[in-house]
């Protein structure tokens, strides 16, 4: 049997920004918490989709041709294939669930990717 998890607990554990922690795992998906601050890079999931839920700021995805703008409490699931750039100003927090497959940045590596994301 596994504990509950309490969300607030378990991004009190990091700081850093850009950087995903994973803290379930279920049917091949992944359940993750990141801290967003500015622009991560334009980048593409081919396989995967990838939900993007607010728990707490604001975010906008760019897309190519048209933006999401999400604030608490709001969803949104950028479909494989597209690329896509996630930035926020003034930073948000976000849980985020994918395949166990996904990549931090996709195919693209830059100084920000995140190779072997910690379980917290």
């Amino acid at each position: 049997m596994h504990d509950k998890i309490n969300l607030n607990d378990k991004l009190s554990l990091f700081d850093a920004t850009w950087t995903p922690k994973i803290i379930a795992e279920l049917n091949g998906q992944q359940v993750k918490l990141a801290k967003l601050k500015g622009e991560l890079t334009w980048h593409t999931h081919e396989d995967e989709d990838e939900l993007f839920y607010i728990l707490d700021g604001s975010l906008t995805i760019q897309m190519r041709g048209h933006e999401v703008h999400l604030g608490k409490g709001d969803m949104y699931v950028v479909p494989k294939g597209v690329e896509h750039n996630p930035v926020t100003k003034d930073g948000a927090s976000v849980l985020l669930f994918e395949p166990c497959s996904t990549k931090h940045t996709g195919e693209l590596v830059i100084d920000r990717t995140v190779t072997d994301q910690d379980w917290i």
